[in-house]
């Protein structure tokens, strides 16, 4: 820096003393106008060296950061190929119904004609008696029936559900085990690691859902069970009664002999 501010002092002297020869100048005045003029001068190297040396550290940054791209990764350019499929299921609905719906839906007529496929005898809609008299069955009676029919079939399509989708997260966990072991760079890592965690979540979920429908079957079958008991309890509290009010009767219309019978001499 200092041979640059000498040079420019030397190349100011010079023009000025071109000039000198036509002009007739002050020498102490040219002297401090030199000066003031290398001032600048020196002034403008050192602006220029300081603009040098933030570009050598942006460049040595923008190497730092290419460098740590190459080893990192750019997360944003990480394209994974299961995630559409694997938000598509997370989204859709699930397939099995609630137990609301379930009992809902129970119809009294479709459990007298359900046999499933010939495995069960269906009762029917009616029956005759002995005398040829058709007697109609009572389809509200049936609904509890219904609902456990439905539950049941309701629990075999999520099943089969459950099984197909887990056929398909299962490969799509190998494919990810597979990208894993041939990562390049860190973000694929931690991309991927983020949705094979999201797709072993995703296969839980499926055996929460086959869980679920087994329990509203499971509810159902109890609530049965608890009214056939009550029936029975409130049959026999009538039997009873009805019992108690006809000896009452026949005590009332029949009286007991309280005398020794006598019967006539020959």
């Amino acid at each position: 820096m200092k041979k640059l501010i000498a040079l420019a002092v030397v190349t100011v002297s010079l023009a000025v003393s071109a000039r000198a020869q036509e002009i007739v100048y002050d020498p102490v005045m040219n002297v401090e106008q030199i000066l003031d003029e290398a001032e600048n001068i020196a002034k403008f190297v050192i602006m220029i060296d300081n603009q040098v040396q933030q570009i050598s550290t942006l460049e040595n940054q923008l190497s730092q950061f290419e460098n740590y791209e190459s080893l990192f990764g750019n997360p944003s350019q990480v394209i994974l190929s299961n995630t559409a499929p694997l938000m598509a299921d997370l989204k859709a609905l699930e397939p099995g119904l609630n137990l609301e719906n379930l009992v809902t839906n129970a119809d009294g007529s479709f459990a007298m004609t359900y046999n499933d496929a010939g495995l069960y005898s269906t009762v029917g809609t009616s029956f005759q008696t002995p005398g040829g008299q058709t007697i109609q069955r009572p389809t509200n009676q049936y609904k509890p029936f219904a609902a456990i029919i439905n539950s049941a079939s309701n629990y075999v399509a999520v099943a089969d559900n459950a099984a197909q989708r887990r056929k398909t997260i299962k490969n799509q966990i190998a494919q990810t085990d597979q990208q894993l072991q041939s990562a390049s760079s860190d973000a694929e890592v931690q991309k991927l690691h983020a949705e094979l965690t999201s797709l072993n979540a995703d296969l839980a979920s499926t055996d929460d859902e086959v869980n679920q429908a087994a329990t509203s079957a499971l509810v159902q079958d109890i609530q049965n069970r608890n009214d056939q008991q009550k029936q029975v309890q409130a049959l026999t509290e009538q039997q009873n009664a009805e019992f108690t009010e006809a000896v009452s009767n026949y005590t009332a219309k029949f009286t007991l002999l309280d005398a020794p019978t006598t019967f006539p001499t020959q």
